[in-house]
């Protein structure tokens, strides 16, 4: 969870934390075998920026302004305000490098082809079937990558993706469903991987209209919720606890809350308070993708009857889901990938300007801490705010958070070098390598 070099072999920030300068490798070519320079850094970026675009890195590497490139291999980053995780979010997964003439006109070439700089480059693409990648014999670090070919084998479900791997079909999963992981633990000649994480399931509210936008609805739901039984039924017991904050002991700054208990006649009281003496109706929405969704949500309406809530669930498509309530809705299921730091995830979700502000939580004094620790280099100091802000969370739930999901996957005992990111979304085929006598493919 911190940054490594890559295309960039070093990187400094002034002393305000409001323009960072970064420098290159020599020698860095495009799949195509042109030459990868400052002038394609920064260009590459010019079109992330660009709201025409529709680049989801555009609200997710920071405070942007602008991008020049000073000389062919120096590039340099002014932002609008100081940013001291600038480096860690240039690793965002969209944060990609192409070249200018594509990022500055070309851009449908993109629908067609792929040209980076990575390690594999493209063969070939079926959607929903097949992809194929090959050694890239360009890359800067000539030791890599060890695999001369990868297939990624799209499957139906979670269920034929398993037995694929089991009957030595695949070498490897990039991740598994808790349901399926037992199986994989069982069978012969399988490695199987787990790592805490700091994905999750939460229940969103609309904070800023009736009746979600009353705190003490949102805590009485809160005080309803057994938290050690949803990792066992949710989670299957592959995971922890979460106490209504995004932050989880994979990232650096966590501040842990005290446990939240289940306090059924505290719930009724403030319900109460709240104008609820007779309780309160609401449909709570899951998507049916993944299906924990629907899981967590079946487990907060029964857990919340003895309360007053009379919950009800209605599940969609996943599809309709993200056309017709996500950011939309006001009482509905999410389900997030961790981030590569705090502020990622908080101003992915909760600050007021978050890229995807599901809850309209809009808390001032929230927005001012996140503000001032992401300008902050102190680390004792950045702990301190990020503690502050995780303690307004617990105390006015914009969203419960009562379950972290551990990853899951597996491999072929064969397949060497593969190590399960925390972040579900790093898979570094590049430092993978079969051992001798393992299968050969294609």
């Amino acid at each position: 969870m911190t940054p490594e070099p890559d295309l960039a072999e070093s990187w400094a920030p002034s002393a305000d934390l409001a323009e960072w300068t970064f420098k290159l490798r020599p020698n860095l070519l495009f799949h195509d075998g042109t030459p990868c320079t400052a002038a394609d850094v920064a260009a590459s970026f010019e079109a992330m920026l660009n709201p025409q675009t529709a680049s989801p890195a555009r609200n997710n590497i920071g405070p942007v302004e602008g991008v020049t490139a000073s000389d062919s291999a120096t590039v340099v980053f002014k932002l609008r305000a100081p940013y001291a995780d600038l480096p860690v979010m240039l690793a965002y997964t969209n944060a990609r490098i192409i070249p200018a003439a594509i990022a500055r006109g070309e851009m449908t070439r993109l629908d067609r082809e792929a040209i980076g700089t990575g390690p594999f480059r493209l063969i070939s693409y079926e959607p929903d079937r097949l992809i194929v990648v090959q050694r890239n014999d360009r890359y800067y670090d000539p030791a890599r990558p060890y695999l001369d070919r990868v297939e990624v084998v799209v499957y139906p479900d979670p269920t034929a993706e398993g037995s694929a791997l089991i009957s030595g079909a695949t070498d490897m999963m990039l991740s598994a469903l808790p349901t399926e992981y037992a199986r994989l633990q069982r069978a012969q000649g399988l490695r199987a991987l787990r790592t805490p994480s700091g994905q999750f399931c939460n229940v969103n509210f609309g904070c800023d209209a009736p009746p979600f936008n009353d705190m003490r609805v949102r805590q009485a739901l809160a005080l309803c919720v057994d938290r050690a039984a949803l990792v066992d039924f949710v989670a299957e017991g592959f995971g922890t606890q979460g106490q209504d904050t995004p932050l989880n002991p994979a990232y650096t700054y966590f501040v842990e809350q005290p446990a939240k208990k289940v306090d059924i006649a505290g719930a009724r009281r403030l319900l109460s308070e709240a104008g609820h003496a007779n309780g309160l109706k609401a449909t709570l929405i899951a998507s049916d993708r993944p299906a924990v969704r629907t899981q967590l949500a079946v487990a907060i309406r029964e857990m919340s009857l003895p309360a007053g809530f009379d919950v009800a669930v209605q599940t969609m498509p996943h599809a309709t889901y993200l056309d017709q309530v996500w950011r939309k809705g006001s009482f509905y299921i999410g389900f997030y990938n961790m981030q590569p730091t705090a502020d990622g995830i908080f101003s992915l979700l909760y600050t007021s300007n978050a890229a995807w502000n599901e809850t309209r939580w809009n808390n001032a004094a929230f927005d001012r801490l996140v503000a001032e620790a992401r300008a902050t280099v102190d680390q004792s100091r950045r702990r301190e705010l990020y503690g502050q802000a995780q303690a307004l969370m617990y105390k006015e739930v914009p969203s419960i958070i009562p379950v972290f999901f551990d990853l899951l996957t597996a491999t072929r005992d064969y397949v060497e070098g593969y190590r399960l990111h925390p972040r579900g979304a790093v898979f570094r085929l590049d430092q993978v390598w079969l051992r001798d006598g393992a299968p050969r493919r294609g």
